[in-house]
């Protein structure tokens, strides 16, 4: 699937539920639908920074894409994070660069988060770019 599809799913997921609650509810089963990242992984280097709670994430390469794996202490961080690398997970780096992620504001994340959330989620997404970039960068060199 395309980042565009997997986005086109999940805002068919989240346009079911009329009620905010049902929603976070939702994001809550994500993130418990999430692999664990083994504690190794855990490490400062993986740790997004500008989030609230904690949030880990690790990328590496399989092949011509970037595998993502991620956890948080906070059950909708991590659902929130789960949606990301749900995303993103699985595509070239090139891919991931280029892709704008309209599901955050289509399913209606920016209205609902706290302002933390918010610019967690944000972090959580220019960390997995940033992965991507050095990525794309080292396949170039």
């Amino acid at each position: 699937m395309t980042i565009a599809e997997i986005q086109e799913e999940i805002v068919g997921e989240f346009s079911i539920f009329d009620d905010w609650m049902d929603k976070y509810e939702h994001i809550i089963e994500s993130g418990k639908e999430l692999d664990s990242i083994s504690d190794d992984l855990k490490t400062s280097a993986n740790l997004v920074k500008g989030c609230q709670s904690q949030v880990w994430l690790h990328a590496e390469m399989e092949g011509d894409n970037l595998i993502f794996q991620a956890c948080s202490d906070a059950i909708i961080t991590k659902g929130l994070v789960s949606l990301v690398v749900r995303t993103l997970s699985g595509h070239t780096p090139k891919e991931i660069l280029d892709a704008e992620l309209s599901f955050v504001d289509e399913i209606g994340l920016k209205e609902h988060l706290s302002p933390t959330r918010s610019n967690g989620l944000v972090s959580m997404i220019k960390k997995i770019k940033l992965y991507a970039l050095a990525f794309q960068t080292k396949l170039n060199g």
